[in-house]
């Protein structure tokens, strides 16, 4: 068996089971919670899960984006990878469905008795909806033509075709700037709508950057053993992507940071109190984690040069990034505010369902990463990568 016969088999190994898993794991997740009464806190699992695995997909979108407009070959030995996580979408999507049929349960706005004393005109039902839909239609555009347009490339090597990838990548990360930041706001920040911050959709911007980044990284470094990553991946490649990895931390960690400062030194009534039930009930612990794991140790590490060359060592700086983004999902929206608690806790479903989520989405970015070759190997800037890394 040859080394391309041997990784089609892999994949197919991994992916099976990674279906499996994550099929089983939802519905573990479900019967415990009918079993034991506990729908809110499942639901809760879920849109932590679920926003997750989406933001993996939406940061490979823009960061797939961002490498078409500027260009850069760092981008080109991933370029695969952002591709089928983007690819993944259509069946994300799906996914929405238990988010939209638990909506009551989730958000405390969207029923007719709810929260009093905020505009209903934007927070209701239908507005929220329709927002979403065209959410995932803005999305799935942006996917499909810069797919179909490298499908093109593969087949007929049109150097004309690199002019669509800009045009579409400029305007293109306008609107994802856009709709992620209002997706953020109607997704997360809504499940406690009397707080507010300016920055939240930039927040979750450089987050799916991170994301995105850290797990090309983590899937780089399992497939560069193999061809054609094998006689062409080098050292500096990975250097190169873990010293972008390591701008994203530093971006993430300031507009994180700035929220905290303008919101705390602000001292409101209706925004201190998110801070307060992240400090309390042991939320805090997590916090400092976040902290130590998601900023301080990779700050540390990714100042190195000799780990970002290395490609073990900056893959589990990777798997770590990646790990502490789901953390900090958990800390963002776990303690919010439920019917019988206001600070809401932590149970075995939040571990459980973001894996079962995970193994679902896993699989389909697999069946995507099968179905073009590995290597851009039509494009006319890949000519230039062996040169340039030596």
């Amino acid at each position: 068996m040859n080394s391309a016969e041997s990784l089609q088999t892999e994949l197919d190994r991994v992916q099976q089971r990674a279906l499996i898993l994550g099929l089983a794991a939802l519905a573990i997740c479900v019967a415990g919670a009918f079993a034991f009464h506990t729908i809110t806190a499942f639901m809760r699992s879920y849109l932590v899960g679920f926003i997750f695995w989406l933001g993996i997909s939406l940061g490979c979108l823009a960061v797939l984006m961002l490498q078409h407009l500027t260009g850069g070959q760092w981008g080109l030995v991933i370029r695969r990878i952002l591709e089928s996580g983007a690819g993944t979408l259509p069946v994300t999507y799906l996914l929405f469905i238990p988010v939209a049929v638990g909506l009551h349960g989730l958000y405390g706005w969207s029923s007719p008795a709810g929260i009093q004393g905020f505009n209903r005109t934007y927070l209701n039902a239908p507005f929220f909806f329709a927002r979403t839909i065209f959410y995932f239609i803005s999305w799935f555009l942006l996917a499909y033509y810069l797919i179909k347009w490298s499908e093109q490339q593969d087949q007929t090597g049109d150097p004309n075709l690199l002019n669509r990838f800009q045009s579409i990548s400029g305007g293109g990360l306008v609107l994802y700037g856009l709709t992620i930041t209002f997706a953020s706001v109607d997704w997360v920040m809504s499940l406690e709508p009397h707080w507010s911050s300016t920055i939240y959709g930039m927040l979750y911007m450089t987050q799916q950057g991170l994301a995105a980044f850290a797990f090309s990284i983590a899937v780089l470094a399992l497939l560069a053993h193999h061809k054609p990553f094998s006689g062409f991946v080098a050292s500096s490649h990975f250097h190169d992507l873990g010293t972008l990895m390591f701008a994203f931390v530093m971006l993430w960690a300031y507009v994180s940071f700035s929220q905290f400062l303008i919101i705390w030194s602000g001292n409101l009534l209706e925004e201190i109190p998110w801070y307060l039930r992240r400090f309390s009930h042991g939320w805090i612990w997590v916090g400092l984690a976040i902290f130590v794991f998601l900023f301080a140790l990779p700050f540390l590490l990714l100042l190195q040069r000799s780990i970002k060359r290395n490609m073990r060592t900056v893959a589990a700086v990777a798997l770590v990034l990646l790990l502490m983004q789901l953390v900090n999902l958990f800390w963002t929206v776990l303690p919010a505010p439920t019917r019988d608690s206001d600070v809401g806790g932590f149970s075995w479903m939040d571990i459980v369902t973001p894996i079962g989520i995970g193994g679902v989405w896993v699989a389909i970015f697999i069946r995507q990463l099968k179905r073009r070759p590995l290597l851009p190997l039509n494009d006319p800037r890949l000519k230039e990568v062996p040169a340039h890394h030596g």
